[in-house]
């Protein structure tokens, strides 16, 4: 029986629309009466989540056609809406609605568990075979004689561990898959078991990171099926999985943080398809790559730009936003140098000696150190005897005093090298210059970028008055004239931040990535950045070289930063493609800032004090944990005698179990101290400063990755607090408030997908409830935002900005930056009758 049911096409713009939607935007505003030619910004103090409740009362009758935010910003009045909407009736839409796709038959509840058990053994195997073969090379090492012995074996097993990280990957992959082709594979079946497992070898293979930015990326790529062009540079580590759908012409760039998976998931199943990317063609970053999508050769894709299903950009044209569209806009601003194959390649051989002579030692004589010699070290260390007294008080005081020398010696040691030597190596580079890839410059680049973008200590500091002395010593001409406290949050990152710069007054949330390294596959230039005075950047905003935003500009969450037309001053930008709208509203003001200055000065020496006890806790919490670490290694030190290599198995997941658990306790009580619950108010505010605390507590969320693709993530969520239904589907999702959240049954979250419960808009911050309803997909790379609702059997495209307020029909298909409704209709939820 067939469950799809489709509403007929809604009227066009009738004479009376005006005077409904007069009626509805005086309901959500509290007004009156609006006239025709009220401005909903100016004249009636509208703000987007206003705007969001106009649309979805629209939505909700059938008597008036569909509106978007979109619509409503670039036609601020009940006159212009009305005029708009009827031009643009017999318009084709933006993006080919797909088909909509028959209900995917659901895992069964035995299924699902099997499925869990299944990949719990394969880890456990998996871990067993690792400490096999680890014990084996450590005790050969250790056996060595004299220090120059120890080396030469350790590069030889170093040698040995290499290969077998390199080659394990490729050889299941061929082993358990063959060759890759367009498939469906439902979620929880024996056949997703195979896909986890090469999946997960894939993309969290251990030399990844240097892989990025190499050649040796293109040699892994094309060992595992992909057809790989000469000359091509990825500097994503988003690795793709089904790589024999994979092409990538000669002489390709794809920029960092770029998804091109070749898979996705939906409505419970896991969706293969090509991606092709053309020779000579560039792809921004922050992009997103559905499958069955194409750049054409000399093509490019721009920055927080994405290609959906079906998808193609045309040979040498330039095309930007969600879903991208052309656009008269030049993303490869440099040029090439010549750089040929013998460079690539003497620089991945010295990629791989540095490995095997210099890394593969120190990680293996630091193994065989904590393993063999650590135990021996107690009395000297003032621990006791040899033989370790864990039942004795003394013990774990003397070893609290040891974690604590060690845990601030190695924080205080690693400030030093990200502030110092990144320094050194930045005399090599100078702005502006055109650099060969490959070369000893290129090497000192991809240090800075790796030491300056260390997460402890902008997690430790941002979101206070901190953060930017902090970032003034790593290198930024930031501005401390106007110290707001919450001038930088949690993440940023930047290619050199000595080339960044931030004007007075400017605030930045979370996920601020600058692009002031610019790249072709030979060939790079780093140019200076700067963010004018009083600017306010959301979150996951790409901000590049030669962005044309001037001062007092509000960029909102996952904007375009527009490089083409006039700078951009006084005024707010939203979506991708980027258009106009008003820098603040008056509803917008009405929180309880500070009045005067002596009460400004007053609220931010509290909120500092404040801030202060938040990092306090933050350090204190990582320190314990690290205490922990220590114990439960000098526990293992004890028990390797009698159990052996096995023991390395055992490690791996008491480890994995104790990073779970502690992060999800400390989590979990400072909810309990203090309860999320739907907020608006003052950033000086001391509720939002409690909710400062909660994101350093919440930061630490690494051990959640390695639960991707499993029913154990669902598990964690619920243990973190989130209202999870049956058979979630969570490929790699980030939720930030998981108290005030809500997933149905059978939901689907992609790769990268954030379910983000707030917002901080200049001085003001807002937070409310998401509720997720079941049968649900969220597509990669997408975002949720506060006080969304998405109904039943609804799905979010991929790389698409929800926004705030927003209440999506059940069985809808929604998509773009911001997002709107791209196919209406209603399915029945998944698991009812």
């Amino acid at each position: 029986m067939d469950l799809t049911e489709y509403p007929t096409a809604r009227p066009g713009p009738a004479p009376d629309t005006g005077e409904a939607f007069a009626q509805v935007m005086a309901d959500v505003t509290g007004q009156e009466n609006v006239s025709a030619d009220s401005n909903f910004f100016a004249d009636l103090g509208a703000n987007s989540l206003v705007l969001a409740q106009f649309c979805a009362r629209v939505r909700k009758r059938a008597d008036l056609p569909s509106v978007s935010i979109k619509d409503i910003y670039r036609n601020p009045t009940i006159a212009s809406l009305v005029s708009a909407l009827a031009e643009t009736e017999e318009a084709p839409a933006e993006e080919p609605a797909p088909e909509p796709a028959e209900p995917a038959q659901r895992a069964s509840r035995l299924e699902y568990l099997g499925c869990g058990i299944l990949q719990t053994v394969i880890f456990l195997l998996y871990s067993y075979l690792v400490a096999q073969v680890l014990g084996i090379g450590a005790g050969w090492i250790v056996t060595g004689t004299g220090l120059l012995d120890y080396y030469l074996r350790a590069v030889g097993f170093g040698a040995l561990a290499l290969a077998v990280l390199c080659t394990l990957p490729i050889a299941v992959k061929w082993l358990l898959v063959g060759r890759w082709k367009p498939a469906e594979i439902r979620v929880w079946s024996l056949g997703y078991v195979r896909f986890w497992v090469v999946r997960t070898l894939v993309q969290r293979n251990l030399l990844v990171p240097l892989f990025v930015g190499s050649p040796l990326y293109s040699w892994y790529l094309r060992a595992l099926g992909a057809k790989i062009g000469k000359g091509v540079t990825i500097f994503s580590r988003h690795v793709p999985v089904c790589t024999d759908l994979l092409t990538v012409g000669e002489g390709a760039v794809v920029c960092k943080d770029t998804y091109f998976a070749t898979y996705r998931a939906q409505d419970g199943t896991i969706r293969t398809g090509p991606v092709a990317i053309g020779a000579h063609a560039y792809v921004g970053e922050m992009a997103v790559l559905d499958i069955e999508t194409r750049i054409g050769d000399h093509a490019q894709l721009g920055h927080a730009s994405s290609l959906h299903a079906g998808q193609t950009v045309p040979a040498g044209q330039s095309w930007h936003g969600v879903p991208a569209v052309p656009a008269d806009v030049r993303y490869r601003r440099v040029e090439p140098r010549a750089c040929g194959s013998f460079r690539r390649a003497f620089f991945a051989v010295r990629q791989v000696l540095t490995l095997l002579f210099l890394a593969a030692p120190l990680v293996l004589g630091l193994l065989s150190f904590v393993l063999l010699t650590l135990p021996n070290l107690s009395p000297a260390l003032g621990l006791g005897s040899a033989v370790i007294d864990f039942a004795s008080p003394k013990f774990y005081g003397k070893a609290l005093v040891l974690s604590f020398i060690l845990y601030f010696g190695l924080r205080l040691t690693g400030l030093l090298i990200v502030t110092l030597l990144p320094r050194l190596l930045n005399v090599a580079l100078k702005p502006g210059e055109v650099y060969r890839l490959y070369t000893l410059r290129y090497t000192a680049h991809r240090a800075i970028r790796a030491l300056t973008n260390l997460r402890f200590f902008k997690t430790l500091l941002g979101d206070s008055s901190a953060i930017v002395h902090y970032l003034r010593v790593l290198g930024c001409k930031v501005s401390k004239e106007e110290q707001t406290g919450s001038n930088f949050g949690l993440e940023e990152k930047y290619e050199n931040p000595y080339l960044f710069e931030a004007g007075a007054g400017t605030m930045v949330a979370d996920g601020l990535s600058v692009v002031n390294a610019e790249y072709t596959s030979t060939s790079f230039r780093l140019s200076r950045v700067r963010v004018g005075a009083h600017n306010f950047l959301g979150n996951h905003v790409v901000y590049p070289a030669g962005a044309r935003t001037g001062d007092n500009c509000l960029l909102a969450t996952k904007v375009l930063v527009p490089l083409d037309g006039p700078v951009r001053e006084n005024v707010g930008l939203l979506g991708s493609p980027s258009f106009e709208i008003p820098r603040s509203v008056e509803r917008d003001s009405q929180f309880d800032h500070p009045k005067t200055p002596e009460e400004f000065r007053r609220r931010l020496a509290a909120k500092t004090w404040h801030n202060a006890g938040g990092m306090l806790l933050y350090t204190l919490s990582h320190w314990l944990f690290f205490y922990g670490l220590l114990l439960l290694t000098w526990a293992s030190d004890v028990c390797y005698d009698a159990i052996g290599a096995p023991l390395f198995a055992l490690d791996t997941l008491v480890f994995l179990l104790y990073g779970i658990g502690y992060f999800a306790a400390l989590e979990r009580i400072t909810v309990a101290i203090r309860p999320l619950r739907p907020l608006s108010c003052s950033i000086y505010d001391r509720r939002f400063w409690r909710q400062e605390r909660f994101w350093k507590a919440a930061a630490t969320n690494a051990h959640l990755q390695a639960l991707n693709g499993t029913p154990m993530k669902s598990l964690l969520w619920r243990l973190l607090g989130v209202k999870v239904g049956k058979r979630l589907f969570d490929d790699g999702a980030g939720i930030i408030e998981k108290t005030l959240v809500r997933i149905g049954d059978d939901v689907t979250l992609n790769a990268g997908s954030v379910i983000q419960c707030h917002s901080q808009e200049d001085g003001g911050f807002k937070m409310d409830r998401i509720s997720i309803g079941s049968g649900c997909t969220v597509g990669v790379g997408a975002l949720v935002h506060y006080g969304v609702t998405m109904g039943d059997g609804s799905t979010l495209a991929p790389d698409s900005f929800l926004m705030k307020g927003t209440e999506v029909p059940e069985g809808a298909h929604w998509g773009g930056n911001p997002a709107h409704e791209i196919r209406a209709g209603r399915r029945r939820p998944a698991g009812k009758s």
